[in-house]
């Protein structure tokens, strides 16, 4: 998570207790009468309610994990009761929930060492499991005091209870804000499960404390991020967001540590799609005059057997606005010496991460300057505004644009794909982005340039010589490292 949010931090002490299984207890319920009726009976009702009130989902793979909300059930229960509906009852020995650990700094995950209780009762602690876990990594721990106030599993009973029967369960937070340590932990929980029959829940909320309309974008970014199935491109996007300083935003998930694990681990074990069943935000629940500070829920159902989901496709309109936006931009910039502000856009696609190229051309077809980046650094309408002014302005092999040529420009826009090494130049085939980097030099060509020197050879040369300032051969070398992408271009 991006930052601890309820109540007073505390610091993970080396001496802090570390539990074995052998001293299990079950945990007394501690939000009961705050996130959820004290009463059994009223729990029950309201439980019994939002489980039949959610709708039934028709699906088709195999469901590996989870995220679902952990507000009070009053506010985001039945968003969390649409993922719960979906699960097939007998289709699991045990749950592990890793839920966000709002009250203690963790530099790992934190289990608890036995069962947890709920006003119902309590589910039966898999002891052997947890046990092999904290045995698996040294991220993982045993600390009962990190769950002493915390609500996000707590609150989860009532619908495993009557979702799966008696399963047993393994209860786990975390807050760390270190993506490799949420990969470790990933990792470590798809070897642990393999050929078992355990359902992993990531137990977290979306954004925090945005207006409604904000954290519907906010969120709806996130979640288009999370259907790249990507550790690392999931966790760039909430950087990013984050890093705009957005009014009221406090973090996009406050369970991101945890939904990342959760990630990391059923990639390992299979899936290949994230399917959002619900997304409301708390105004959408009370009403629309709480729409100044609201918090976000999502319920997503992981699917292996199932074709990979993804992040879609730029829609037309889309890429007219982009287009839009770079010229807008260098005009803006011509007129002012000033760099345009690069506010968040409303179409939560353009939000996400993206490395651009912006290529300028005269109307004969001759070159007048481009610019770019080979990863994703900002979001799109970021990088299109930023390499759009690079281009006119910045490119050292020509004079800086004018604004009375600005007109007589066409403008290219390169949305680079992930660049993957090669072994050798075998590999690259004609309408690749080619990379070459050797002795600390590097160089890029994007798959336009075929259009111009089409023979393979004269390419690759050209790439070394003129673009890395290597030798015309250098591509020939096992030293030279060679990658190649592909691009989306938008042209005017």
């Amino acid at each position: 998570m991006n930052k601890l949010l309820t109540g007073s931090a505390c610091i993970f002490l080396a001496c802090s207790v570390a539990w074995g299984a052998k001293n299990a207890a079950v945990r007394p319920p501690a939000t009961a009468g705050q996130f959820y009726p004290k009463d059994p009976a009223a729990l029950t009702a309201l439980a019994d309610r939002l489980m039949g009130q959610a709708p039934q989902e028709k699906l088709s793979g195999e469901i590996v994990g989870m995220l679902v909300p952990h507000a009070g059930l009053e506010y985001s229960g039945a968003t969390a009761a649409r993922a719960y509906k979906a699960l097939p009852r007998g289709g699991w020995d045990t749950v592990i929930v890793i839920g966000t650990g709002h009250y203690k700094e963790l530099q790992g995950a934190a289990i608890y060492p036995g069962a947890y209780a709920t006003p119902e009762g309590s589910l039966v602690y898999d002891s052997k499991l947890a046990d092999q876990l904290v045995k698996s990594s040294s991220l993982i721990k045993f600390d009962a005091s990190a769950h002493d106030k915390e609500h996000s599993i707590e609150v989860q009973l009532p619908f495993i209870r009557r979702a799966l029967g008696p399963v047993k369960i393994v209860a786990m937070v975390m807050n760390t804000e270190d993506l490799e340590v949420s990969r470790a932990i990933g990792h470590a929980l798809s070897a642990a499960v393999r050929g078992r029959k355990v359902l992993l829940i990531a137990s977290s909320d979306q954004s925090h404390y945005p207006s409604g309309k904000l954290s519907d974008i906010v969120d709806n970014a996130t979640l288009l991020a999370l259907q790249a199935m990507d550790p690392a491109y999931f966790w760039l996007t909430n950087r990013l967001l984050m890093n705009r300083g957005l009014d009221g935003l406090a973090v996009t998930y406050c369970g991101e540590g945890a939904l990342t694990a959760v990630l990391t681990a059923v990639r390992d074990l299979g899936a290949s799609s994230a399917r959002v069943l619900a997304h409301i935000n708390s105004g959408d629940v009370v009403s629309e005059r709480d729409y100044h500070r609201v918090v976000g829920y999502a319920s997503v159902l992981f699917l292996k057997g199932v074709p990979a989901s993804s992040v879609p496709a730029l829609s037309a309109p889309e890429k007219r606005e982009l287009l839009i936006l770079a010229r807008r931009s260098i005009d803006n910039y011509l007129a002012s010496g000033k760099m345009p502000p690069s506010a968040l856009s409303v179409d939560p696609r353009l939000d996400l991460p993206g490395a651009v190229f912006v290529t300028l051309e005269t109307k004969k077809g001759d070159l007048r300057g481009c610019i770019g980046s080979l990863q994703a650094q900002e979001s799109l309408v970021e990088s299109v505004i930023h390499n759009s002014v690079a281009a006119a302005v910045q490119d050292t092999r020509f004079k800086p644009v004018e604004k009375s040529e600005l007109e007589g420009l066409k403008i290219e826009i390169s949305i680079l794909s992930q660049a993957r090494a090669v072994k050798s130049a075998s590999d690259i085939k004609k309408g690749d982005g080619v990379i070459a980097e050797a002795g600390g030099h590097s160089g890029v060509f994007l798959p336009q340039v075929w259009e111009k020197v089409p023979a393979k050879e004269e390419f690759l040369g050209e790439l070394c010589e003129q673009k890395a300032g290597l030798s015309l051969d250098c591509w020939k070398d096992p030293k030279t490292s060679l990658k190649v992408f592909s691009v989306e271009i938008i042209r005017e």
